[in-house]
């Protein structure tokens, strides 16, 4: 078996957080998630375990909770933000879905493919 390597270095962070590719795939997965009836707490464990292959616990729930409040708070005082965000990538993004909430999802999406569970065990 190939096993990857622990590193230190702050590139893959900054590559997955910033590169254009990474902020679409999160931008695809939360509009993905918004198009779904419900409320958050099935979306929000819904894209978890599209990013884990699992169920999130109760704790890894309510963090994404609070992570997602905190966004909406954010892209609620920063609407340019928002709309700056989501014109990052080629795919064109459902005008149908408000932007400051999809930015929000957006940014949950992005801590989720960021977990080390995410990148490096699945």
């Amino acid at each position: 078996t190939v096993d990857r390597a622990s590193t230190n270095t702050p590139l893959q962070a900054l590559v997955m957080l910033n590169d254009v590719q990474f902020v679409e795939a999160a931008r695809a997965i939360a509009q993905r998630a918004l198009q779904q009836r419900g409320t958050d707490d099935p979306r929000l464990a819904w894209m978890f375990a599209e990013a884990t292959s699992r169920q999130p616990a109760p704790n890894e729930l309510a963090t994404l909770q609070r992570a997602l409040g905190r966004e909406r708070a954010m892209f609620e005082t920063a609407p340019d933000r928002a709309r700056s965000l989501l014109s990052i990538g080629e795919a064109p993004r459902d005008e149908a879905l408000a932007p400051r909430e999809h930015a929000a999802w957006t940014q949950v999406a992005t801590l989720l493919l960021n977990l080390s569970e995410t990148i490096t065990k699945n």
